[in-house]
């Protein structure tokens, strides 16, 4: 599984839900502050948490552990060799 970023902000409860639910289910990933890049402050403004796989974005807003499992098994099938 590659490792993915979490875009994020301090305080964000969407934000900390989600790294919370990708931590039980195991995801890698990279979690960057939006406020911390004026780039990305602009790219995303307040629409945060957003999951990215490199520049792909996966989602954005509120990420349940359903929805996280059904993008967890679609990127299992993507990086698995055939």
């Amino acid at each position: 599984m590659p490792t993915l970023t979490l875009y994020t902000r301090p305080g964000c409860h969407l934000c900390e839900q989600a790294a919370e639910h990708l931590a039980r289910l195991e995801f890698r990933v990279q979690s960057v502050n939006v406020d911390l890049d004026p780039h990305l402050r602009a790219l995303h403004g307040d629409h945060v948490p957003v999951l990215a796989l490199g520049d792909r974005v996966l989602g954005r807003g509120a990420f349940s552990r359903a929805r996280l499992s059904t993008l967890k098994l679609a990127l299992v099938r993507e990086y698995l060799p055939s």
